[in-house]
């Protein structure tokens, strides 16, 4: 009773703190998101790099040792607190770099200067991944200046590449294995089942990313005088598509399902009782549902692969016309796996599939961009029953356990690389527009994790 009784002065203390502090955190975390840290473009590679720099000083400011790790990409921000011997080490990841704003006519406010709208904050990286990092650090921060320490070891990597492959992080997570020994890894880049249920997420689609180009005569043609002559490439571009697809999503790339690890029939029931509400998520972006027969939606976006095509260009696409038979065309596609698909084998079928469908009349060319290793964790860890416990105590509910079609490709390097596995635990809204226009986070769910933060680090303790 007297150690429910502290833990109880405890959080109303650091719930105290994070409140009186709440203005200061909210500007911290919009001279954040004013930082365009898009690791894709070139362009942005001071910005990146000064983005970390913001973030050493965040951690330095709050008590932890903290180093800004150099790569042969973008530098990688390394931060422990491990002054509990007696207690679990938790190895906390997340990234800092977001995706390009692209296209800018779409946001309705500048994407690099945060606004509030609805209770929101609108900005690029604001659900993905900084706010939900930020909201941690800021419950680092709380414990720090209550408690002068923290309840259990924690160690902290943050990358600024995630959004371009993170090529450069299991170089890192090899050469840093003993500084990164740990018992499990918690990580908060995922949604809530829906604004009232949390949820903890244990499967994750991996991911495999391609383009293709296609290149018919050596320069730009006046179709008039070629069209019907010769291929146009934007057209053998557009049959290659076709080819990738059946009309109900069925991919046809030989092989490509052979190793895909099936729904148990548990898993089955437990994704038809999740009180999901298909015609609201679905209703919510006007669309329809459309993927493989004989699968709902849920076990179509977090169980089955997919594959999309995120890009297509060529010939001329300015007001007006212009008639003519352009020399190359370009698409890039990429495709989500799930648990037993490889992406180095996938890339393998693709290829040789293309090499088998492509006319002869142009030359076809794959390139392989980046990939991530699909992963499911183990739902029965004690510091899985601990992140339950924190997230019932603030909602009022147990989480519900979910996959998500999204990649996190780090999951399965931290489990290959370090034996450890990973809990996702996050605080964001399906409708929370991440990789497009007028991205935002809810100040509640912003809240609501700080108040996770310096909840599950006691749990965990225990």
């Amino acid at each position: 009773m007297l150690s429910r009784l502290m833990g109880e002065i405890t959080m109303n203390a650091l719930d105290s703190y994070l409140e009186s502090n709440s203005k200061r955190h909210l500007d911290e975390f919009f001279d954040f998101l004013r930082i365009p840290s898009i690791s894709t473009d070139p362009a942005h590679s001071e910005d990146v790099d000064n983005c970390a720099d913001f973030l050493v000083q965040q951690f330095k400011s709050i008590g932890f040792q903290v180093e800004k790790v150099a790569t042969d990409g973008h530098p990688i921000v390394y931060a422990e607190w491990l002054g509990a011997p007696d207690k679990p080490t938790v190895l906390y990841y997340g990234h800092y770099d977001v995706q390009p704003p692209d296209p800018l006519e779409l946001w309705d406010s500048p994407p690099f200067e945060p606004t509030i709208r609805d209770g929101a904050v609108v900005a690029r990286g604001a659900s993905d991944d900084k706010g939900q990092v930020f909201a941690h650090i800021k419950a680092f921060e709380a414990l720090m200046a209550i408690d002068n320490r923290m309840p259990i070891n924690i160690k902290v990597l943050i990358e600024g590449e995630e959004e371009s492959g993170s090529s450069n992080l299991d170089p890192f997570i090899k050469s840093y294995r003993d500084r990164l020994n740990a018992d499990v890894v918690l990580v908060s880049d995922t949604a809530m089942f829906d604004r009232e249920t949390p949820s903890i997420c244990y499967g994750l689609r991996g991911l495999a990313y391609f383009q293709i180009n296609v290149t018919g005569p050596s320069r730009d043609l006046h179709s008039g005088s070629f069209g019907g002559a010769v291929d146009n490439p934007i057209n053998a571009l557009c049959y290659l598509i076709n080819r990738l697809k059946d009309r109900d999503g069925v991919i046809q790339i030989p092989g490509f399902y052979d190793s895909v690890l099936k729904l148990s029939d548990t898993e089955r029931q437990e994704l038809s009782q999740l009180p999901f509400d298909e015609p609201a998520f679905l209703g919510e972006v006007n669309a329809k549902a459309f993927g493989e027969r004989g699968f709902s939606t849920l076990e179509r976006i977090g169980a089955r692969p997919a594959l999309d095509v995120n890009g297509i260009w060529g010939g001329y696409t300015g007001e007006g016309a212009k008639t003519v038979l352009p020399s190359k065309a370009h698409a890039k596609v990429s495709m989500r796996l799930v648990p037993n698909q490889s992406p180095a084998e996938i890339a393998v079928k693709f290829q040789d599939y293309l090499n088998t469908i492509s006319p002869d009349s142009v030359q076809v060319s794959v390139e392989s961009m980046h990939g991530g290793e699909p992963s499911v964790s183990d739902r029965s860890s004690p510091f899985v029953a601990a992140s339950s416990r924190a997230l019932e105590a603030l909602f009022g509910k147990p989480p519900l356990f979910v996959r998500e079609g999204g990649s996190i490709p780090v999951v399965s390097s931290f489990n290959q690389i370090l034996g450890l596995d990973t809990i996702l635990a996050g605080f964001g809204l399906a409708n929370d527009r991440i990789h497009s226009p007028n991205e935002k986070f809810e100040l509640d769910c912003f809240r609501t994790a700080a108040r996770f933060g310096v909840r599950v680090w006691h749990e965990m303790a225990q």
